[in-house]
């Protein structure tokens, strides 16, 4: 049985690139933390692709987990709390602030009437000025639960912010999005995720 160009592995999707131009060598890279890119020789045998895949899948979730352990909850807590008193005043207050696994199509969600806020785990290898503007967009919704002026205001403090937006906007366009016509804001605003319980 040949293997499909795309396939599922738990929580990754497989993407095969097979070239003629490939001679002997098999390459992998991550795309937004879930679609794992393998490029390899047209004429390699299923079996032989499928342990060099193997491999690379072994290696990613490695990699995830020592960047989980990197960026722990607890250092996200302290950026909140840097971002909170440094752009909003310290006027938001939060239940918890932590990392989950299971926002492959947001960036972050929040729900004001709980006080919980969720990142996604695929940021916790974004630069830096990504997640704090991740942090700020959640925390802002704790003041201002909509995406009204207001809203933006607060965001915008964060000096940063339009540069970031452009990096999250490109991360959800490389990642297989087909819904290219949204402007801007709409297009940012799909990676998040707020609820008013």
């Amino acid at each position: 049985m040949t293997l499909p160009d795309q396939f599922a592995s738990d929580d990754l999707t497989i993407c095969i690139i097979r070239s003629a131009r490939r001679k002997k060598t098999v390459g992998a890279r991550l795309v937004n933390w879930c679609t794992l890119e393998v490029r390899a020789p047209a004429d390699i045998p299923d079996r032989e692709l499928r342990q060099a895949i193997d491999s690379f899948v072994a290696q990613v979730r490695r990699r995830r987990q020592h960047q989980r352990q990197m960026i722990s909850d607890q250092a996200l807590q302290q950026r909140a709390e840097r971002l909170n008193k440094q752009l909003l005043g310290g006027q938001t207050r939060w239940r918890s602030i932590r990392f989950v696994g299971n926002q492959r199509k947001r960036f972050g969600s929040c729900s004001p009437a709980t006080g919980n806020v969720r990142i996604s785990e695929r940021l916790a290898n974004a630069p830096d000025f990504v997640l704090d503007y991740v942090i700020v967009h959640e925390l802002a919704h704790l003041l201002e639960p909509n995406h009204s002026r207001a809203f933006w205001e607060l965001v915008y403090r964060y000096d940063k912010a339009e540069r970031a937006r452009g990096y999250l906007l490109a991360l959800q366009l490389d990642d297989g999005s087909d819904d290219q016509s949204a402007d801007l804001d709409d297009a940012t605003q799909e990676g998040y995720d707020h609820h008013e319980d």
